[in-house]
């Protein structure tokens, strides 16, 4: 209810401006005298000065109020650039305000918004889970190696006990596959990715029959883990939440529904690649699926 009024007060609100901007174009004059002129700018400038520091704090922090601050921010700047376009085209300015419009504000306000975009979105790498994923995946050395990330090669060695040659071998495959990246001080760091199932059907003969073993074993491996969740769910503290539910849903919906949850996920994981004191590795899951009353037998 609340979402189709505020649809219908934006359409309403789009429908009258069209006949008071016709009117204004027509009885407005060219020229107009008014105080306060300085005060009207600086006020604006210490508004976008004070947005602008705003945003950096909060997208330092990867807070989700960064999103309307930074878009916020962008939208002054195009004001910003159209008044002293406009207001200065008769003064020798003109050409300063022009410049500044098409090089500093105008581009620096596209930044903004794209990265109120990107703050939003949580974007992170999306493929499909591979054959060679499948491979490393088996292997242990690669869960060992991961899991001591962030640290360089010698760190790494030394907390897994594998040979330096193992773990240069296992950061240069896991960089292939785009798992890991290197840093300047020679660290190495992991990749946030957003890996999909892959499909059987999408593979013939042994490969086929690969990618339905892996799925088998890792819907098995997380059944287990669910039944020790819950068998231990005493013992967790405040570090576990559990929550279920049932809605009915179309299927865009339903994408929908996949869509922000795989973004809200994204988001906290990118809001910072070191470890902090205080944090715990946690196991998060979402399921969706139809009950069993609801499935054609």
């Amino acid at each position: 209810m609340i979402r189709r009024i505020l649809l219908a007060l934006l359409a309403g609100t789009a429908v009258c401006l069209v006949p008071w901007t016709v009117y204004l174009a027509h009885t407005l004059p060219d020229r107009y005298d008014t105080g306060q002129w300085r005060t009207a700018w600086v006020g604006f400038d210490i508004a976008l000065l004070l947005c602008f520091a705003a945003g950096a704090w909060l997208g330092f922090r990867r807070r989700r109020a960064a999103v309307p601050l930074l878009s916020a921010t962008a939208a002054m700047l195009c004001c910003d650039a159209w008044f002293d376009v406009m207001l200065g085209w008769t003064s020798a300015e003109r050409w300063t305000s022009v410049a500044l419009a098409v090089f500093v504000e105008i581009p620096v306000a596209v930044v903004l918004a794209l990265a109120a975009r990107r703050l939003l979105t949580g974007a992170m790498p999306r493929r499909t889970v591979t054959l060679r994923d499948i491979e490393m995946r088996d292997d242990p050395r690669y869960q060992q190696v991961t899991r001591e990330l962030p640290g360089t090669d010698a760190d790494i060695a030394s907390k897994t006990g594998l040979a330096a040659r193992e773990v240069k071998e296992c950061l240069k495959t896991l960089q292939e596959n785009g798992f890991v990246r290197r840093g300047r001080k020679g660290e190495w760091d992991a990749i946030p990715q957003d890996l999909r199932e892959p499909r059987p059907d999408d593979y013939d003969g042994a490969d086929r029959e690969r990618v339905t073993a892996f799925l088998d074993a890792k819907y098995e491996k997380e059944v287990e883990l669910l039944a020790w969740a819950a068998a231990n769910r005493d013992g967790f503290g405040p570090w576990s939440t559990a929550q279920r539910t049932s809605t009915r849903l179309t299927e865009a919906e339903f994408r929908e529904l996949d869509a922000e949850y795989r973004e809200l996920i994204a988001r906290f994981i990118r809001r910072r690649r070191r470890p902090v004191e205080g944090e715990q590795e946690l196991s998060v899951r979402f399921y969706a699926f139809p009950p069993p009353e609801a499935v054609p037998s």
